[in-house]
């Protein structure tokens, strides 16, 4: 799927969802710069979407990208069809447009970051989700500097 981001209102916002927990990262008002935002427990996926709208609001959010969890061998397994699938109800339940994203190895690359920081064990694991979500969003961000972005929804 091709989308043509343009001109986009408001900021974007990225989730890394986890079975416990979800990453959230928003983008500056310019869309230019990632940072992690926050890490919230999952609930059932009216209350998440309840949240999220909450966000969206709040923050002035014009566009969420949601991490896609795709293994080097390219084979989609159970993890990236339940993303899929809670991403459709998203779409359905929200007032702006949702885009699915790579997200291979983000975590890995959170934990390296938040290491290379000295942090470690509880204060690394209440950090690694909403930093993964900034990776994610960095990279979507990045790479639609040109306007146009082919995604993988």
């Amino acid at each position: 799927m091709t989308l043509t981001m343009s001109n986009n209102e408001g900021k974007v916002m990225a989730l890394d969802l986890g079975e416990k927990r979800i990453g959230i990262a928003m983008s500056d008002s310019t869309c230019l710069i990632a940072t992690p935002f926050a890490v919230i427990s999952r609930k059932s996926r009216a209350e998440d979407i309840d949240r999220y709208n909450r966000l969206i609001e709040e923050q002035r959010v014009g566009l969420l990208v949601v991490g896609l969890p795709i293994p080097l061998s390219g084979v989609e397994g159970q993890r990236a069809a339940w993303v899929r699938d809670y991403t459709t109800a998203l779409a359905g339940e929200l007032t702006v447009p949702v885009v699915l994203w790579d997200e291979s190895l983000t975590t890995k690359e959170a934990e390296s970051a938040l290491r290379a920081q000295g942090r470690r064990g509880k204060k690394m694991k209440d950090r690694v989700d909403a930093v993964a979500a900034a990776l994610i969003l960095q990279s979507y961000l990045d790479a639609r500097r040109g306007d146009v972005v082919d995604d993988i929804g």
